[in-house]
């Protein structure tokens, strides 16, 4: 059987049909099952809020005035809020150093999610924006939040290994990953953004990465490998296969003390998923670090 013979179509929520390739290798398909069976409230009540359903974490300071008094019965739903403004201004950051994007430019967001990075970055700079998931329940949903949005002309996601993408050669102004280059290998990863940015082109990454200085992978970060079935890449391997791919930095940011709030308010709410001690002590440990690394194609 050819992997043409295993892509599929399913039906999306709008009532059309979604196209699905084949996964290239096992470990994508198991990702793939894993984005989309996951529904966590952490992602999904946090998206309720505003609108902007995002998958990765928050920096800056809990603003304890806005959470008001614990015993109060508005509390969780506050933390909720915090939590999500905290989420929504990681995002923010990202977009702060995409560089000046034109509204005629196209941006790529490589682990789309379900498209909360996207939305901002189109009502940033009214440009078209265009990301890849190996999940097409977070496809569908992103694109079903664009046309709830009237976006849908500007913002779109598709199923696609954001190792291989369809995009044409140098199409893309900037593009980023927001958390998702632990699932793939960093050499081939850069390349394909290397390939699709124009020379001069922005990319940007936020990400979680264990610290060379610390000897190993600690157990902290072995955990967290394991409750999202990935695998965390060393500060080096990201600068080093940068290098390899015409990929030079602009600016490596240590966003490990502005992300520690986040977490420390994520685990004392009903929210918690087990893996935030592990984030926490890893942080205050040393051995795992939370990184922005802008870098402009040469």
């Amino acid at each position: 059987m050819t992997s043409t013979e295993l892509s599929t179509h399913i039906a999306t929520s709008a009532g059309s049909s979604l196209f699905i390739p084949a996964p290239t290798t096992p470990y994508q398909g198991d990702i793939a099952r894993y984005w989309d069976r996951e529904a966590r409230p952490v992602n999904l009540r946090l998206g309720d809020v505003d609108g902007l359903y995002h998958h990765h974490y928050g920096i800056g300071d809990v603003d304890h005035t806005a959470l008001g008094d614990a015993n109060d019965s508005t509390y969780e739903k506050k933390l909720i809020a915090e939590l999500h403004r905290l989420e929504s201004a990681q995002a923010e950051l990202l977009l702060d150093h995409l560089g000046p994007i034109e509204r005629d430019d196209t941006l790529v967001d490589a682990g789309c999610g379900r498209g909360g990075s996207m939305v901002m970055a189109h009502q940033r700079f009214g440009c078209r924006v265009e990301g890849v998931t190996l999940s097409a329940k977070q496809a569908d949903f992103a694109n079903q939040r664009a046309r709830e949005l009237g976006i849908e002309d500007h913002i779109h996601a598709r199923v696609c290994n954001m190792l291989g993408t369809p995009f044409e050669s140098g199409r893309a102004a900037a593009s980023w990953n927001n958390e998702s280059s632990m699932y793939v290998d960093l050499h081939d990863l850069f390349a394909e953004h290397s390939r699709i940015l124009a020379v001069g082109g922005r990319y940007v990454t936020i990400t979680g990465c264990w610290n060379p200085r610390y000897g190993q992978p600690s157990k902290y970060v072995s955990q967290i490998n394991a409750h999202f079935e990935c695998n965390i890449h060393s500060r080096r391997e990201y600068l080093r296969s940068m290098a390899d791919n015409r990929l030079v930095p602009q600016a490596v940011i240590d966003l490990t003390p502005a992300t520690l709030p986040y977490w420390e308010l994520r685990a004392t709410s009903s929210l918690v998923t087990g893996i935030e001690e592990a984030f926490i002590n890893s942080y205050k440990d040393g051995s795992f670090q939370y990184l922005l690394i802008a870098a402009d194609r040469i």
